[in-house]
This record gives C-alpha cells, structure tokens and sequence, in this order.
C-alpha cells in the first residue's frame, strides 16, 4: 500500500483474491493541510458486479468447509495481522480523517483488532446447532437449530471511525460464514485496503472478502446495495443515506442492520459531582471533534448547578485536543450551523477556525464550540452537526430534563450525571435511546447491544445480536 515519500498513492480495490485499481480516480485528501496525497479508483457497476459474484462463487467454495473453530482461527489470523501492522493501520487512519495519533493509536487500531478477536471467540463458542429435546405439545420429536450463513453480505462504512466501525461489521459476518463486498467511504479507503491486504495474507478463500472504493448514491455504494445478489446489508451512516439504502434493499427484501446519525442529549443533575460531569462531557462532544454518531450534541444542566457547569465547560473546551473536519465540505456544514447559532444566541468558546500560521491553515479545522441561549427548535439544537459542538440549557425537573432529552427525531445514546442511584435507575430506562451511560461515557462492552431507536438505527450490534443478524436459524424436527 504505501508509497515513496512525496508520490501520491493509488488505492486499490480487492475482488477474487486480487488486488487491482482499474476505473477513474478522484483524489484522497488530507483533512490536516488540504494536500491531495492519493488517488482513488472509482468502482463501475462492472467492477461492483464482479465482487458480488466472486463473494457468491466463494459461499460454494473451500470456505464452505470451515467450521466454527477454522472460522474462529481465521480471525485470530486477521487479528494478528493487524497487530503485527499496527503502525501502517494507526497512520494510515491519520492520514485519511487528520484524527490525532493518540486517538488513533488508543481507540480506532486496537478496537479492529478487539473485533476480530471478539467474533472469534464468540462465534467457536456458540458453534452452528443448538438442542432442543421435547416440544411443548407433548409429542416425541427430538429439535434442533441450524445456525446458517445469509450469505452475501455488503458491508457499508462510514468515513469517522473507518476501520472501527468496517471491522465491527466484517468480523461477524465472517465469523457465521458469510461473504463479504465492502464500501468504504470515498474519504477513508486507506485501513480498509490495509485490511485487504491482511486478510489476503491470513489464507481466506479468493472471495470470501472483497472490496470496492467509490462515492455513495449513483455510484459503487448504490450499485451494491440495490444488487440482487445481495442477502445481507450492514451500514452505518447518515440517516437520510439509510433511508436511501432501505428504498434500494425494499425491492428484493433484503435483511438490513443500520446504526444512523443522533442528536445525543446529556443530562446533568444538581448532585452530580460536577468535575467528572465536566470531564466526561469534554470527553463525549468533543472526542474525535466530535465527528462521533455517540458523541452528546445537547446537554441539559439543573438550574442550581448551570451557570458553574457553562463556565468549566468553555474552560475547558479550550485545552482539547482535537483534529480537523474530514473534508472541507463537511467543515462548510459545520460552519454554517455556527455562523446561524451565532446570531441567534451565545457562544461561549470556539466558535471559529484557529489560525496555525504553517500548512495546517489549509486543513479543515473548527475549534471546539460551546453554545448557549438557542431555543430548542434552532437547527444547531435538533439536527445533528456531526461536529466540535455542543449546546448547553437549563431544567428545572426531572419530568422536564426526560422532555428535553427525549424530544427530536433520533434516539441513539445519552449521558446521565447524578450522584443518586436512584434518580440514575429511575432516569435511564425512560430515555428515548439504545445507550444510555450513567455517570460515564462511551465505556462499551462488545457482547452488549449496540444501536438506536427512531432515526438512528434499526437492529442491534453486538455479541451474540450481531451473530443473530448475519446468520438464519433453521429448524430440523425429527419425528420419534
């Protein structure tokens, strides 16, 4: 994958146990500076009709054969793999979205790896058949599940967290016996060409995995989604490209896993020990500058406790560590949600762009924003910014804060900071939401659901909700 110092770089796609990068390319820039440092091929129908067949033939080929534990195996070898290039992974990651290395190097890297080794372990422990030795009606019959591949599975992932959120979906897919044709996003094919090159090395069958690079609608992510020898499809994304995908997949029925976009809310309560309020706050609207689809965008702060809480936070928000937008065009969006919240009400830090003086000034970069004073039909407040901003307003109760947080068209995840365990068991459950974190953030075990309810999600990630998803039970009834 890499190049000579100062050449700009071809990507390639990966289909039949081949890497090749025929079709026109686009450029890959780099959100730090605005260089142009690849180019990338763009997949035509033919190219995306290729992979799917070559993921079709491989369902019927050796990989067919393997069992739970060979499949088991395979991972750990990915895994491995992917260890063992630690620092290609990490810098590529830095280079395609500008996050800064220690975000990369701590989270996004090790978490493919964690995937990897997750599903493995996961799905040798299940194997393909469960038991079930009576039926309820009394009449002798010995039962048994089959736990069957859907089969080809297209797997469509985001450019934010890029090998994260591809390795979240492939390890499953292919831990139950699925094949595999993945989309990266046009900005971030880098780690997911990395992973090709991986899971090439591993053994894998030609086939089993295969990936294509290319723009969204009426393009290779079209293509593939709307493909009749599609089974399966697992994206993550916006919302509205959601909506655009489950149109594509209503003509053939096809099986679909979404985690959408979110608006996530943060509620803070008088009791809450207002340091750890403040530092997980800091951490979860501006982690990754905030181009997280968990990061909290809202957070509603009791009264008493509001003016002290407003002014730690902008404190604070001028000492993160942050990276750039992913794109510039994505940067004009988020400036454009400022530039209105501005008007309409109070900035209390960032706001802006920051001025380096060297060549990041042509990256993409908005500094952390705190907003205050917006009323809750501004778009800053109900539509997500998918950015370095977060908007911070008073409750009075309970029954108000449940009100605030719950209102809007998504329902991902939210924060609650108390220092009532009561108040927390009681609050919890009746958030609108799939995630809901007491008193931290983001603190994720891998076996538990993932996803969101309304806009911004259908179906669960996760453990054995993942295994469920990209396998089809069967049942075998044997008359005795």
């Amino acid at each position: 994958m890499s190049s000579p110092a100062g050449q700009v770089r071809r990507v390639r796609h990966y289909t039949a146990g081949r890497f090749h990068a025929e079709g026109d390319v686009f450029p890959l820039v780099a959100p730090v500076d605005g260089r142009t440092v690849g180019l990338v091929p763009e997949a035509d129908a033919a190219t995306v009709d290729a992979a799917v067949r070559s993921a079709r033939a491989a369902l019927s080929g050796p990989w067919a054969a393997y069992s739970p534990a060979d499949r088991s195996r395979a991972l750990h070898r990915i895994a491995d793999g992917i260890e063992a290039r630690f620092e290609e992974f990490v810098t590529a990651e830095c280079s395609d979205t500008g996050k800064p290395r220690e975000l990369a190097a701590a989270v996004d890297i090790p978490r493919g790896v964690a995937n990897f080794r997750a599903y493995a372990d996961l799905s040798a422990s299940r194997g393909e058949r469960s038991w079930h030795t009576g039926t309820p009606d009394g009449r002798g019959a010995l039962n048994y599940t089959v736990h069957k591949p859907l089969g080809v599975v297209a797997v469509v992932a985001p450019w934010n967290l890029p090998l994260l959120l591809l390795t979240w979906k492939v390890a499953p897919a292919l831990a139950t016996g699925n094949t595999v044709v993945a989309k990266p996003s046009e900005l971030t094919p880098s780690t997911a060409e990395l992973l090709a090159e991986v899971i090439d090395a591993a053994g894998l069958p030609a086939g089993v995995f295969n990936l294509v690079h290319g723009h969204g609608a009426d393009a290779a992510g079209a293509w593939l989604t709307a493909h009749p020898g599609v089974d399966a499809i697992a994206f993550t994304g916006e919302s509205r490209t959601g909506s655009a995908i489950m149109r594509a997949a209503a003509d053939h029925l096809t099986p679909v896993s979404f985690e959408l976009g979110g608006k996530n809310a943060g509620l803070v309560f008088a009791d809450a020990d207002l340091e750890r309020a403040v530092e997980g706050t800091l951490r979860s609207a501006f982690t990754n500058s905030g181009q997280v689809c968990l990061c909290t965008e809202r957070v509603y702060v009791e009264r008493p406790v509001f003016a002290e809480f407003a002014a730690a936070l902008a404190e604070g928000a001028g000492s993160v560590t942050y990276g750039p937008m992913v794109s510039a065009e994505h940067r004009d969006k988020v400036a454009g949600y400022l530039a209105r919240a501005a008007a309409d009400g109070t900035v209390l830090a960032g706001g802006d762009a920051p001025v380096f003086g060297d060549d990041r000034d042509g990256g993409f970069w908005v500094r952390p924003t705190v907003l205050a004073g917006l009323p809750e039909d501004h778009p800053a407040v109900r539509e997500e910014i998918f950015g370095p901003v977060v908007h911070l307003a008073p409750f009075d109760t309970e029954e108000e804060a449940l009100a605030l947080a719950n209102a809007g068209p998504y329902g991902l995840a939210a924060t609650v900071w108390t220092g009532d365990l009561s108040r927390a068991h009681r609050v919890a459950p009746r958030l609108d939401v799939g995630i809901a974190w007491v008193n931290t953030w983001n603190l994720r075990d891998l076996r538990t659901p993932f996803g969101g309810v309304k806009a911004s999600g259908i179906g669960r990630e996760g453990g054995h909700h993942s295994l469920d998803f990209f396998s089809e039970p069967m049942n075998v009834c044997v008359k005795i």
